[in-house]
């Protein structure tokens, strides 16, 4: 099985694991095992820390699949109600369903929600997003560095909720790492990696595959919790330990910006010890 990496967008980036095989993500929450519309599976409600079920016959407007609004899962108590999905490393988009089915006016639900920890949807009051029975879904890139995706609601005014949930691998644009001796021949090594910032830090180590390393562009720092300048060390080792190549870059998340980008590629040719 290839390995894929994830570079942060750094002009050449930090390497993440990826979630190379993780199938998609589905959960029903406070309801039942489900096949939606598109033959797609839900999953029956898991992986939640607290909180009490609910579901009603409403009748549920702008979805093609009004039984997945229809069941919620609320935090009735004061302590965060928490998902906690294990899922491979990597970098994930998630689609959080909602609908109000039980207040039927602004402000009677207000809530925020967390990715990784990190706030995502601040004062969320789904009553004056669509108004009443009707479906709205909320995306958000997030990272995952410790093979838990977690997904927190705080209540603000009355209970926080959610209707479902979806958990789906990233796709983005690839950016091919290639490193050879002077001879050609490719490095048998690994790529080591390092970010540090005044709110977080990690660090991890991805082997070399025939010199190569194949990765995605992650053009949101903002989803790993960075927000502040960070500092990135990247280093190639061969089996020996001797570090080939190393470099060192200091950025700044406003000016990171790789929209546009489809495809990269990096080649080093380093001197063999």
């Amino acid at each position: 099985m290839r390995k894929l990496l994830r570079v942060l967008a750094l002009g050449i980036g930090a390497c993440l694991p990826a979630a190379a095989q993780q199938q998609p993500i589905r959960i029903n929450c406070g309801g039942p095992g489900y096949v939606d519309s598109k033959g797609q599976t839900w999953q029956a409600d898991k992986d939640f820390n607290t909180g009490s079920a609910y579901s009603s016959v409403v009748a549920i407007s702008g979805t093609t699949d009004p039984k997945l609004f229809t069941s919620e899962r609320y935090n009735d108590g004061s302590s965060p109600m928490i998902y906690s999905i294990p899922v491979a490393n990597g970098t994930y988009q998630v689609n959080l369903l909602f609908a109000e089915i039980y207040f039927g006016n602004s402000g009677a639900r207000v809530f925020n929600v967390k990715l990784q920890g990190n706030p995502v949807f601040q004062n969320l009051d789904i009553f004056a997003s669509v108004g009443a029975d009707k479906a709205l879904v909320k995306s958000a890139t997030v990272a995952v560095l410790n093979g838990v995706l977690t997904i927190e609601f705080d209540n603000v005014v009355q209970n926080a909720k959610i209707s479902a949930i979806e958990i789906l691998p990233s796709t983005s644009p690839t950016m091919t790492l290639q490193f050879n001796y002077p001879d050609g021949t490719p490095v048998v090594g690994a790529l080591n990696y390092s970010v540090s910032s005044s709110l977080l830090s990690f660090q991890g180590t991805q082997p070399l595959a025939n010199g190569t390393a194949l990765c995605e562009l992650f053009a949101n720092p903002s989803a790993l919790g960075i927000s502040t300048q960070f500092q990135v060390t990247l280093s190639l080792t061969d089996t020996a330990g001797h570090i080939l190549w190393q470099m060192n870059v200091g950025m700044n998340p406003a000016q990171v910006n790789l929209v546009a980008v489809q495809s990269s590629s990096l080649s080093v040719v380093v001197q063999k010890m």
